[in-house]
């Protein structure tokens, strides 16, 4: 049997490594359950979702930094997603970090929601810090909490997601031209001047495009 150990040894690579393909399908899981969660508590004042997403959160978080990524459940499963795509490997000591991040976030969200109960300002930003740390590892590949390392191990990271670590000039298809900033700017402003100028003319009630059948639903409950 292997031994457990944190990252991967890939021929090539000079540390351990680990799937970025993976680490953001397992982040956009858990980004969906979160939030999901999240609407229950916004919408209809539920907190039973939420208090069965925090332990499943915070154990996977625990088995990824203190047993093996390999053995975390949505990393597994993100495995199963992306196994036809090619692996994009990355550091596996920043993500490491991140997860500590994310396990003293969970721990936090733990104690409060689930053993104490109880909700207040404290919860509703931790959470929400959750949220932004899963979405843009998901949506963007950006590792947030990946940031704190140079900060807290006073090293330059190596193999980050998308290369960004590598000191290198710009490909001219990432470069954002000033047509694109003025298209950019435009679409903001149209948005901002909808909202001020047709929320009332949008805000009327819906009508049923088939009344009839609507009507006999109604009837039947």
């Amino acid at each position: 049997m292997a031994s457990v150990r944190f990252g991967e040894v890939v021929e090539g690579y000079a540390v351990p490594v680990l799937n970025e393909r993976e680490i953001r399908a397992a982040a956009g899981i858990l980004f969906v359950a979160t939030f999901l969660s999240l609407l229950f508590i916004l919408f209809d004042n539920n907190f039973l979702p939420i208090k069965f997403v925090i332990p499943v959160f915070l154990a996977d978080i625990l088995v990824r930094v203190f047993v093996s990524p390999r053995f975390a459940p949505t990393l597994i499963l993100g495995r199963l997603i992306v196994g036809n795509q090619t692996p994009e490997y990355v550091a596996a000591a920043p993500k490491k970090l991140a997860w500590m991040i994310g396990v003293a976030l969970s721990g936090l969200m733990f104690v409060l929601m689930v053993v104490m109960n109880t909700y207040s300002i404290i919860t509703g930003l931790t959470c929400l810090v959750c949220l932004i740390f899963l979405f843009f590892e998901a949506a963007f590949g950006i590792c947030l909490g990946c940031k704190f390392y140079k900060l807290v191990y006073r090293v330059e990271p190596t193999l980050c997601p998308g290369e960004v670590c590598d000191v290198k000039a710009r490909e001219p298809i990432t470069r954002t031209s000033g047509a694109q900033w003025g298209v950019l700017f435009a679409a903001v402003a149209l948005v901002v001047l909808a909202a001020f100028t047709l929320t009332k003319t949008l805000s009327a009630p819906a009508r049923a495009l088939f009344p009839e059948k609507a009507a006999g639903a109604a009837a039947k409950h």
